[in-house]
């Protein structure tokens, strides 16, 4: 096996380089733009008296990267050739995830936002492999051009890691659905023109089959957003949602009838393995930048990094990093060759060691540098607390290591 980058990958990250110096870099710097990525980052991004969601100004900035990513041919690299995009591969998307991160905050790739001049587009996927022919007609342009925009709603007040207790449902009435129910940290609900909302449509309480997907529209009379939860990290947009009585027509049921999570295990699959490229990345980044800065600074005469508690700690980061490296491009590529069910232990293995190691690095990052690695003049505590949260959201580390587990010890179903 060649652990060697394929030579035409490391051509896509030498070009995606080449543009970040020529178009992104540049609009960064711009103006005052660099408010959104130095020590005034939360301010900056942050709408205080909104709720806690994020500034117009950097989601404008955000937009902007965007298009001109697009524009160049970058940012919908990872869709099908008929969406505008180049077929990527999970291996490819992995190692350009990884690269990305590894060079720091930065417009290029911000994961605050899930933003990236390569973009990630699990909607997309979920339309082309779940839809109707009338909803991939009616949603696609709308997906791809902006003007159809989804928020993601599985946990409940009640229930977050055990979704098939969930407490909302949709009732049938002719040719309508009628929700009810309520959602927790319903992710992207300051700007989707249309939520995911999963609710029961049959069986009973903890059994997987019974739940349903549906398209409901934010503008739908019964659909309220309550408020939305400040966060760790800010600025916010999870939302807690109240559904009165939402009327839905029957072409809003995504997917298969009482198989909707289906659609979930779709969509966190797509962005485990690359949540854990980017989470590998930014440990790397961390680990490098703390050698650095070890390197240059200078202690009772001689320099930091000649101490073995100094170096120690991160050759054991910089260690697991190098093994973890592996084990996600290899995952990455049986996904290219395997249905992702076959190797959900693999891609669960990923993410919650890489999501880990990335809260480590950051944390240790922080202690080589002292004083000045515990401020917002470096990025540590911004990457940390980033990365903390994926300890948590698409699967905790727990339900992720359980997954593992059923795997080997051979309690999964068959």
């Amino acid at each position: 096996m060649d652990f060697e980058i394929p030579a035409d990958i490391q051509q896509t990250l030498d070009d995606l380089d080449a543009f970040i110096e020529a178009e992104i870099k540049p609009l960064e710097n711009e103006n005052d733009n660099i408010r959104f990525f130095d020590h005034r980052r939360e301010w900056a991004r942050t709408d205080f008296e909104a709720g806690g969601t994020p500034r117009k100004e950097w989601e404008e900035l955000l937009g902007e990267m965007r298009r001109r990513a697009n524009s160049a041919g970058w940012l919908r690299l990872a869709l099908p050739e008929e969406y505008g995009g180049r077929n990527a591969s999970n291996l490819e998307m992995a190692i350009i995830r990884e690269h990305l991160a590894t060079k720091g905050l930065g417009l290029h790739n911000d994961l605050q936002n899930e933003s990236s001049i390569v973009g990630n587009f699990p909607t997309v996927l979920m339309m082309r492999d779940f839809g109707t022919e009338q909803q991939k007609k009616d949603w696609m342009p709308g997906f791809l051009d902006g003007t159809r925009r989804l928020a993601f709603g599985l946990t409940e007040p009640n229930h977050g890691s055990d979704a098939t207790y969930m407490e909302t449902t949709a009732t049938p009435d002719g040719d309508e659905w009628v929700i009810t129910g309520k959602k927790r940290f319903n992710s992207g609900l300051h700007h989707a023109t249309h939520d995911i909302v999963f609710a029961r449509t049959s069986g009973n309480p903890g059994e997987p089959v019974g739940i349903s997907a549906f398209l409901v529209p934010t503008d739908a009379d019964g659909f309220n957003v309550d408020f939305f939860w400040w966060t760790f990290n800010m600025p916010t947009d999870h939302a807690e949602v109240t559904m009165t009585d939402v009327r839905v027509g029957s072409d809003a049921l995504f997917g298969r009838l009482d198989h909707g999570l289906e659609l979930a295990q779709h969509f966190v699959h797509e962005n485990r393995i690359r949540q854990a490229a980017s989470s590998l990345g930014a440990a790397q980044f961390c680990i490098n930048e703390a050698v650095a800065y070890a390197n240059s600074r200078i202690t009772w005469g001689k320099r930091l990094s000649t101490n073995q508690g100094i170096q120690f700690p991160l050759v054991e980061l910089h260690t697991e990093a190098a093994m973890l490296r592996q084990l996600v491009r290899s995952t990455a590529a049986a996904m290219d060759t395997h249905h992702h069910m076959e190797v959900t232990h693999l891609v669960a293995m990923c993410n919650y060691r890489a999501n880990r190691l990335a809260c480590e690095a950051a944390d240790r990052a922080m202690q080589t540098c002292g004083g000045v690695g515990y401020s917002r003049h470096m990025p540590f505590e911004h990457i940390y607390r980033h990365h903390r949260r994926y300890r948590i959201t698409e699967g905790s580390e727990e339900i992720q290591m359980r997954k593992v587990a059923q795997q080997l010890f051979g309690f999964g179903r068959k």
